[in-house]
């Protein structure tokens, strides 16, 4: 039977590969995988509170279907987003984005 601690762990470390990434890398693509897996890590934690915590109920859960929903919008978006610079810019890089200023 697996305990909270091991969900809170696993978490911990998607959380901490995805920030690693956000803070690091310089592609924009990567950067939007990261904040995915940032949003995975938190959608662990919900679920495992939902099933551990003091009053299991379906609230983590439902709460994680709307946190789904929202990530996928913000991929999607972001792609676009994505897309219309680097025709402009002709570049993934993030840094590279800052010229588009006034």
């Amino acid at each position: 039977m697996m305990v909270v601690t091991s969900y809170l762990a696993l978490s911990a470390i998607l959380f901490s590969i995805g920030l690693y990434g956000v803070l690091t890398k310089r592609n924009a693509v990567i950067v939007l995988f990261c904040i995915e897996l940032m949003l995975n890590a938190a959608n662990i934690n919900f679920v495992a509170f939902s099933k551990f915590g003091l009053f299991p109920d379906l609230a983590g859960h439902i709460f994680t279907l709307f946190t789904i929903t929202i990530a996928a919008a913000e991929a999607a978006l972001g792609i676009a987003i994505l897309i219309a610079l680097y025709r402009h810019v002709e570049t993934a890089e993030a840094d590279q984005f800052k010229s588009l200023k006034g």
